[in-house]
């Protein structure tokens, strides 16, 4: 039987607003928000709007959604989220999911491959998603005891290495809002730069996460830990409802000799329960699909019990055969040099002996 589709209806800024202002107990994620759209759209992307889904008059969801145009599969992303008003059973899932693709499906100004969103309760014709997009468990540290407390609740380590932190002379300062671009570019992206050659990944280009704080700068924190005068760890933190995100952090080697990252951390915290956040998400920790994460989840463990699994993001294909055949390709492209690495030496050599002939060099 073909779920009941919801009511959708696009919302203004004002409309979102007000929306929000509704219903103050639900956590809205700030990717979900009309600022980050606008966050988006600064950075040369194209958000496509936010749509409030209804069942009669109750307001179900809430999703934003954010264009891709990547080659040969055009699609719709909601990052993080939708945002769930009501209770979000396995029926009110397949409805969602019927709607999206009746509302896409039908919209002449836009022709997804596919929608891509969290799911919770994945059925068809939800399905894996061409690429994973977004952290699916993390660590949340609760920022309503006193602070105390919260410091009582860390790991003995973590309470041991931010004393440590303090009598090594570890300063933390808040950097001034009409200072962050030029702090960041010139002091802090270099040590974001040793971080990601040093643990293995891909950073942002600084002008990212210049635009960040300058379109954002409303709803962020740039905090530093300097030794001797020196930066040698950051963190940019975002607020929105009372809830804290630890977003972006990098630390330089040096930083790890004098524990910096803690003590940087443990200051946050008091600075985020100070201005009436009630709680503080750690980002992701190692799962399934991101098993690189194991690095990061020692760290933040230190921090808190509390691990919140998040649904984990999948595709809705909106033309079935299409998106199967572009799923086929790249399965291909991605475990073909896995697979010529298994082969046996001598039908590499024969291989190659073959490419090289078509290629018209002359045989050895």
């Amino acid at each position: 039987m073909t779920p009941v589709p919801y009511r959708s209806e696009q919302l203004s800024h004002e409309e979102f607003e007000a929306l929000a202002a509704a219903h103050p107990d639900v956590v809205i994620p700030l990717e979900q928000t009309p600022y980050w759209a606008d966050f988006e759209r600064k950075l040369g992307r194209t958000p496509y709007g936010i749509w409030a889904y209804y069942d009669g008059g109750t307001l179900v969801a809430v999703a934003s959604y954010l264009r891709s145009d990547r080659r040969l599969r055009p699609s719709l992303v909601v990052v993080n989220g939708p945002t769930w008003f009501t209770t979000r059973t396995h029926n009110a899932e397949a409805r969602l999911v019927a709607t999206v693709q009746e509302q896409f499906r039908a919209d002449p100004a836009v022709d997804p491959l596919y929608i891509r969103m969290q799911v919770a309760h994945p059925q068809p014709p939800v399905t894996e998603p061409l690429e994973h997009g977004w952290y699916e468990r993390e660590i949340v540290v609760d920022l309503t005891p006193d602070t105390d407390a919260i410091f009582a609740s860390f790991r003995s380590n973590a309470r041991n290495l931010i004393r440590k932190a303090e009598k090594l002379g570890v300063e933390v300062r808040t950097i001034e809002p009409e200072r962050w671009v030029e702090v960041f570019r010139t002091e802090l992206f270099p040590i974001m730069q040793e971080t990601a050659a040093r643990d293995g990944f891909s950073s942002f280009e600084s002008t990212f996460y210049e635009t960040l704080l300058t379109e954002l700068g409303q709803y962020l924190r740039l905090m530093v830990a300097y030794v001797d005068n020196r930066p040698v760890s950051w963190l940019i933190t975002t607020e929105y409802r009372g809830y804290s995100v630890y977003y972006f952090a990098a630390s330089s080697h040096s930083a790890r000799k004098t524990n910096a990252p803690y003590l940087l951390l443990w200051e946050a915290f008091k600075v985020l329960k100070e201005a009436g956040n009630t709680a503080c998400g750690l980002t992701g920790i190692v799962s399934e699909n991101y098993p690189g994460l194991i690095n990061v989840t020692t760290f933040k463990r230190n921090f808190s019990k509390t691990v919140v699994t998040i649904p984990t993001t999948y595709d809705i294909p909106l033309h079935p055969r299409r998106y199967a055949l572009v799923a086929a390709a790249l399965r291909l492209r991605r475990e073909a040099p896995q697979k010529l690495r298994a082969l046996p030496a001598s039908v590499k050599a024969r291989a190659a002996a073959i490419t090289g002939r078509k290629g018209g060099q002359a045989p050895q």
